[in-house]
């Protein structure tokens, strides 16, 4: 069974205005070394608690936060939730000097590029229960980090309200900044990264030959950001778009093999229009230090439910794509410019509108494009789930997604009946730390 890993980037709020502070320099751990941290990855595994089934209720939002649980209740959940989380793993952060707590040991998150955000990041799992439970556990370290200074964390991709981000003031950062003006000043936006294992570069790049279409759906069922500066940005998901102005954001060709690879990723770091190759920010790429494929294109998600269904899928994608090379069968052969509209309309809808069919590339209602995912990977689905006792799993996560809407769905709908984006923000770090 192939292990998978998330990386998770969560908001540092105020818990009483929604607005982003920026006090990650006290809430997140120091890094010696910023260029691991920016392409932080899975350790070595940890051996995480099981939250039991996902599935055995056949409920696919059994770790949904209550919607009504308020800002106290997050705290108390992080409380708990952390009490015996002192010594848990952040490896691959490049952390060699970090502060110990009461315990002896440092568990908090690490900074990023504002110092209004945090990064988590789980070791790798095996199971879903076992990938659930560390999202728990690392959202509840992030709170309990944030609570130290008087903040709470929120799974928001973009902040509802309005913010003037500030630069982490980090070398690597610095020189961003410099470089990219406007574009690094306003990149205060948060996303999931799914990494999922392969045997080798060659098998690695087979699948991102293979994963290209399938991607914007991703972004679709994660879209959770409609909000931006105060106002509806009209997109489910405004963080594609922020995200969309980096020079090497987005969809990627076809490499055929790893030599490809490493010459294209050389070339454009060649160009000075980047700085290193942590700055390649393909939708999914190939990991620079471990052994695994980068799917980057989601939005945080607003609920650990809908985090672990985007992993589980992300590795189904990854394994159908695997054995569809070993079977000789060639990539599709989408343009990458019918790929750069499919996320743009991704974007814009999510799940509320038409999305761009992976396989016939024309228009087609996002609830059709969703199963046609599900089918895509009903046999690597079929397997893990059994796998690790709860088939059918990862469908019932998806209809309860599918029931509910995805995380910009529901930020409008706590809109709607507050007219209240500091309410949109308090009912968010809710929802990032309650559990049923």
């Amino acid at each position: 069974m192939r292990t998978f890993g998330v990386e998770e980037e969560l908001l540092l709020v105020n818990a009483t205005t929604g607005v982003p502070v920026a006090l990650a320099d006290l809430a997140a751990r120091p890094s010696a070394d910023d260029d691991a941290a920016a392409d932080a990855e899975s350790g070595a595994a940890a051996g995480a608690s099981s939250v039991g089934s996902l599935a055995s209720t056949g409920k696919a939002d059994s770790l949904t936060a209550t919607a009504n649980a308020g800002a106290a209740a997050s705290a108390a959940a992080s409380t708990n939730a952390a009490a015996s989380a002192d010594a848990s793993d952040h490896a691959g952060t490049g952390d060699d000097e970090a502060r110990n707590d009461e315990a002896g040991i440092d568990d908090r998150p690490v900074h990023e590029l504002q110092r209004e955000q945090i990064e988590t990041d789980t070791s790798p799992c095996s199971s879903l229960d076992e990938l659930a439970a560390q999202l728990i556990e690392r959202r509840a370290i992030a709170a309990r980090a944030a609570h130290r200074i008087g903040a709470e964390v929120a799974a928001l991709a973009t902040s509802p309200l309005p913010v003037e981000p500030s630069i982490t003031l980090d070398e690597r950062y610095v020189k961003m900044a410099e470089l990219y003006a406007m574009t690094a000043q306003e990149q205060l936006t948060c996303g999931c990264h799914v990494h999922v294992s392969v045997a080798s570069e060659e098998e690695g790049i087979a699948v991102l030959d293979r994963i290209r279409p399938w991607l914007p759906p991703l972004l679709a069922l994660s879209a959770n950001s409609p909000f931006w500066q105060g106002r509806d940005s009209g997109y489910s998901s405004y963080r594609r778009q922020v995200l969309g102005r980096w020079p090497s954001s987005g969809p990627a060709g076809l490499f055929g093999t790893p030599q490809v690879y490493h010459e294209t990723v050389k070339a454009m770091v060649g160009t000075g229009a980047l700085l290193d190759e942590g700055m390649i920010y393909f939708d999914a790429r190939l990991s620079r230090r471990y052994p695994t494929v980068e799917i980057r294109v989601a939005d945080v998600c607003l609920r650990v439910t809908d985090a672990v269904l985007l992993a589980s899928l992300a590795r189904a994608l990854t394994e159908t794509a695997a054995r569809e090379w070993r079977r000789g069968m060639p990539p599709q052969a989408a343009r990458t410019e019918t790929l750069y509209l499919a996320k743009w309309r991704a974007s814009r809808s999510g799940l509320e509108g038409d999305l761009v069919h992976p396989v016939t590339g024309r228009a087609a209602p996002a609830e059709v494009v969703v199963r046609a995912l599900l089918e895509h990977t009903t046999d690597a689905l079929a397997e893990t789930d059994a796998e690790a006792g709860h088939a059918g799993a990862t469908t019932d996560l998806m209809q309860g997604l599918l029931a509910r809407g995805n995380g910009a769905t529901h930020q409008r709908q706590v809109y709607a009946s507050t007219g209240d984006l500091a309410a949109v923000v308090r009912n968010a770090v809710a929802h990032t730390l309650s559990v049923e």
